[in-house]
């Protein structure tokens, strides 16, 4: 049987268990047809590039389907019909794919990144007032205080 991925969005204003709710609608849609749902994937609550039926986030389910084409019409125009989908897109892949997607393979390396270093310090004279009066020494040269005489250099003021 071919295999499709099909991608909704739904408004904002409704649970993740509502979402999950569509999707087993069209899981049992498809079930009728003769196919199966492979893969369920809910991508969490998202904001969009611009406002669709006045909402500026919405929720993003993917679904990968094993089904003859005969089920599909149905599909759509379920999803076409509930009021709570914003929209959907369905189209024909050549293998689906078992690892998460790249959307979910972002969101977890989105998380690893804000764990760890988050750039130099930024230079300067005073400390940031933080510590609470200790201060904290940087061993690492590009980040360490020059003294006066380094900074004004060969043609500086001299007294």
């Amino acid at each position: 049987m071919p295999l499709y991925e099909c991608v909704f969005i739904a408004r904002n204003d409704i649970t993740q268990q509502q979402v999950e709710a569509i999707a087993e609608q069209v899981t049992a849609l498809i079930a009728e047809g003769g196919g199966e749902v492979k893969k369920q994937e809910y991508w969490g609550l998202r904001g969009l590039a611009y406002k669709v039926k006045k909402n500026r986030k919405a929720h993003y389910m993917l679904l990968g389907i094993d089904s003859p084409a005969t089920a599909l019409p149905e599909v759509e125009r379920q999803l076409g019909l509930n009021e709570d989908v914003l929209r959907s897109l369905m189209i024909r892949v050549e293998a689906l794919d078992e690892a998460p997607s790249a959307v979910l393979a972002k969101r977890g390396d989105d998380r690893e990144r804000d764990r760890g270093f988050r750039g130099p310090r930024p230079a300067g004279r005073f400390g940031s007032g933080r510590t609470g009066g200790r201060e904290r020494s940087d061993d690492r040269e590009e980040f360490r205080a020059r003294p006066r005489d380094e900074m004004d250099g060969p043609g500086g003021m001299e007294e």
